[in-house]
């Protein structure tokens, strides 16, 4: 068995270049809320740029008008974005000759199987869901037709540093098998996706959910057989709903098209996601313009006090 240890390839003079990319499926929650301050703030404290990228490939979840209403949400909580936003719908051709590189050099196969199929024969479910037990790894049996196209994984650990959840590793094989990276519909995976479009827009940190940590050697593994560079990880906090479980975006909107007064209301929403992520702005600015908390968060921003616990939103 093999231990892959992957380290971030940039350097201490390379500006940093962050994101946040969520998916247009429903109004931003106070969980998304966390999650753009948190990318905002790292990469702001770094004198960097903050991209937007919209992860709109599952077109039948889209919700119509829901990225313009995110955007709309972010603005007038003082938010500002760099560069043009990425649309994932709109970059097929670019994910589909990173499928044939893959499947050129022997790195990725059709798989016939049904997700019963996998079930009876799966062990365990892992947390990300069924470890794909390999049934197609030799080709496809008689009278089976192409339902995906997975990834081979190896028999190998990957191991990475994560700026708050510590040293993190996973057994790839033991985790969730070969992964799918397109489906014979034509979607092609999230992982795939992720992969690619952070590494054409030179992101270069990433700072999102805990709830993606266990995805993220996945996409190490992905970005090592494509050449691309490895970012650095930052894995923030979950907001948690009323009965500890991660919240929905059926909980807690911040959606302007909720009804909320975001110029009034703005202020103390940040500062409440701030002191979620361990950070103390001072009382007084609470009712400050959204953009002066914006900045007071950037400027005094303390990354070793981020908490690795999930836990409830107080307002």
């Amino acid at each position: 068995m093999k231990s892959q240890e992957r380290s971030p390839s940039t350097s201490r003079n390379t500006p940093v270049v962050g994101r946040f990319a969520p998916s247009p499926t429903g109004p931003l929650h106070v969980g998304s809320l966390v999650a753009a301050l948190g990318s905002y703030l790292l990469a702001k404290h770094s004198g960097g740029k903050w991209l937007i990228r919209m992860e709109d490939l599952d077109l039948p979840r889209v919700v119509p008008g829901i990225a313009d209403d995110m955007l709309r949400t972010l603005e007038s909580l003082g938010f500002q974005w760099d560069g043009e936003i990425w649309y994932q719908s709109r970059r097929n051709e670019i994910y589909r000759a990173a499928v044939e590189e893959l499947s050129r050099k022997g790195f990725a196969y059709p798989c016939g199987c049904t997700r019963a199929e996998i079930a009876r024969i799966a062990s365990a479910p892992h947390e990300d869901g069924l470890v794909y037990p390999g049934l197609c790894r030799g080709g496809l049996a008689p009278g089976k037709v192409p339902r995906a196209l997975r990834l081979l994984v190896p028999d190998e650990i990957v191991t990475f540093r994560d700026q708050i959840m510590g040293n993190y590793s996973q057994h790839l094989g033991a985790a969730c098998g070969d992964f799918v990276i397109q489906r014979a519909d034509g979607p092609y995976a999230y992982h795939l996706a992720v992969v690619i479009d952070d590494a054409l827009s030179g992101v270069n940190q990433i700072v999102r959910g805990a709830d993606l940590l266990s995805s993220t050697p996945r996409q190490i593994h992905l970005q090592g057989l494509l050449g691309h560079a490895t970012p650095v990880y930052a894995h923030l906090p979950l907001v948690t709903g009323a009965e500890g479980g991660k919240l929905s975006k059926r909980d807690n909107s911040v959606s302007l098209s909720e009804g909320r007064d975001l110029s009034r209301a703005g202020g103390q929403l940040l500062c409440a996601a701030l002191n979620f992520l361990g950070q103390q702005p001072p009382t007084e600015i609470s009712n400050a313009p959204a953009s002066e908390i914006l900045a007071w968060g950037v400027q005094y921003l303390d990354v070793s006090a981020i908490p690795a616990d999930s836990g409830p939103f107080t307002l």
